[in-house]
This record gives C-alpha cells, structure tokens and sequence, in this order.
C-alpha cells in the first residue's frame, strides 16, 4: 500500500468490513511502541464512557465527615 501525495491510502475491503469502515467513519490514529493505530473512533458517549473507565479508582474520596466538612467549606483548617 502506497500513501498519496494527499496523504491518503486504501483500507482493504476485507479490513474494511471486518471492522465495520463504511463510508463516513470516522476514524482515529493512535501512536503505539509498533507503530501507528487506525481504528474507529467512539461516538461521543461511549468515548466518556471509556474515559471514565479509565478513571475508575483514580479519585480519593473523603471517608470522615470532617474531610468532607472541610471539602465543601473550602476549610483548610
């Protein structure tokens, strides 16, 4: 496969439907250690909710009722 002087290339009709490319899809480039990624990208749903997947027990949350005093008092003390 050969890119364009456009920059454009052709997704073999195989990948194409084994990975459900129709015309219009929108897709997206991931940079990985092998190379580049070409995949669909997420509707705007399913891309928040992949991004809070990801974000699933990254947060602390305040386990006191005086943690959680000073948190919505903006107190620091």
């Amino acid at each position: 496969m050969r890119v364009t002087s456009k920059g454009q290339v052709t997704i073999p009709q195989r990948l194409r439907d084994q990975f459900g490319l129709q015309p219009e899809t929108e897709v997206v480039f991931e940079v990985t250690d092998a190379g580049v990624l070409i995949k669909p990208a997420l509707g705007r749903v399913a891309e928040l909710r992949a991004r809070l997947l990801r974000a699933t027990g990254s947060a602390t949350i305040p386990t006191t009722t005086d943690e959680i005093t000073r948190l919505t008092r903006d107190d620091e003390s």
